[in-house]
């Protein structure tokens, strides 16, 4: 087998050279996790840099590099982000002019946070190939440097310098798992992992919306054209790298598909649980471990966040949509008659039983019900599923036969027989 296009000693000289200028940031041991996944888990928190993300890495090795003539010409990066603000952040304390192409739709806080540090931001198409189309126009026009955000050497080996830090904190790890887009990351981890332990595990995870390294290592063929859009935006990307896929197929142990669902509730997880922020992609790690458990059980695993840059919009969704899933936040329709007070003695029902009202549509009209009598859709902060389970027999007790409305499978369904037949009635034996 041919040499690699990066090796140990390349990210030994990364670390060296980005010492002091880049956070080296902690490993922590996430114990709810373990227990529940029966492994003893520790998170890499790449969460941590002054920008958010591990790319200060690779970047900051890169523009190190630059010759004299070369910083003053400047350098223009293609990126969804996190590496547009590694790159511009570090050349502004360096006093590179930087030019960042995004693709149009990336996150508003990204964008923002990008000029803050002083790049000039481009918005160009709608992938990552347009965007970085572009960026190699303005390489080639305005002769300015390309820092590629992960088919590099020197990017490459900036971001080994992670594994570096997570061996000599967490010895003896059995897997490490990472999250894949173009594939930087994980080569840089394989490579130092790998010289540091060679029976150590690299697991690499992608969203399967954007599986193109995991079917180019599974000998699928191309990715399908279609892609759609993922809250991992850091790592939806189509089109791995010539560098990265050499050591990913010579390095790596497997790599593993999470579907939108999941990356979801490993976002939720890590609030809940770790109190820690992650983005889609940052959190795909700890989806895999959760959609997989038994794989990685009694084993002593590293997993990497690798980014805390979530739209605010995005972060709100998400977590309310995990109160519903959890059975925290429920809307349930009520039947009541359509007389004075009988909205208030539904509501004190609600409030006895310990339930809070998040918001109330009283229908009249449009239904097919009686004229005297009247629905209610009912938002409720509740405790639990059992919780639901004891408010919806309180109301069925007190005369309002209640149903729970579920989102489930894409569209809306009552699903009355989960709940509690109206006082009078037995349940069938």
């Amino acid at each position: 087998m041919s040499a690699l296009p990066v090796a140990l000693a390349d990210i030994r000289r990364a670390a060296a050279a980005i010492a002091g200028a880049v956070a080296r940031t902690p490993t922590v041991p996430a114990m709810a996790l373990s227990e529940q996944v029966g492994a003893q888990v520790y998170l890499k928190l790449e969460t941590l840099h002054a920008t958010g993300s591990f790319k200060e890495r690779g970047a900051l090795n890169k523009l190190l590099s630059l010759k004299a003539a070369e910083r003053r010409a400047g350098v223009v990066a293609m990126s969804a982000g996190n590496h547009a603000q590694g790159v511009a952040y570090h050349a502004q304390r360096l006093g590179i002019p930087a030019t960042i192409v995004m693709p149009q739709g990336t996150p508003f806080t990204k964008i923002d946070r990008t000029e803050a540090f002083g790049a000039r931001v481009v918005l160009h198409g709608d992938s990552f190939g347009a965007a970085r189309a572009a960026a190699d126009g303005l390489a080639r026009e305005r002769g300015l440097v390309l820092i590629h955000p992960y088919d590099d050497p020197a990017v490459i080996a900036g971001q080994g310098t992670i594994a570096l830090e997570l061996f000599e904190d967490c010895p003896g790890l059995d897997a490490v798992i990472v999250p894949i887009g173009g594939g930087g990351l994980i080569s840089g981890i394989a490579v130092a992992a790998k010289a540091l332990d060679p029976r150590v595990a690299i697991v690499g995870v992608q969203s399967a919306l954007y599986p193109a390294m995991h079917r180019l290592f599974h000998g699928i063929g191309p990715e399908p054209p279609d892609a759609a859009a993922t809250i991992a935006e850091g790592i939806a990307v189509k089109e791995p790298g010539r560098l990265t896929r050499r050591i990913v197929k010579a390095l790596v142990s497997d790599i593993r598909l999470v579907d939108e669902k999941q990356l979801e509730s490993a976002v939720e997880l890590l609030i809940e649980q770790q109190k820690l922020v992650a983005e889609g992609a940052g959190a795909a790690g700890v989806a895999t471990l959760l959609a997989a458990p038994e794989s990685f059980r009694g084993r002593k695993i590293g997993i990497v966040i690798s980014g805390a840059n979530i739209d605010l919009r995005l972060l709100a969704s998400i977590l309310m949509r995990g109160l519903v899933r959890s059975g925290r936040l429920v809307r349930l329709r009520s039947e009541l008659p359509d007389v004075p007070g009988a909205l208030s003695r539904l509501s004190k029902v609600i409030g006895a039983q310990g339930g809070n009202i998040v918001e109330v549509h009283h229908q009249r009209l449009f239904q097919d019900l009686s004229p005297r009598r009247a629905e209610v859709d009912i938002v409720v902060e509740t405790q639990s599923r059992r919780h639901v389970a004891a408010l919806a027999a309180a109301l069925a007790a007190a005369g309002f036969p209640t149903q729970l409305l579920s989102h489930d499978n894409g569209g809306e369904r009552a699903v009355a027989q989960t709940l509690p037949p109206p006082a009078g009635e037995r349940p069938e034996r």
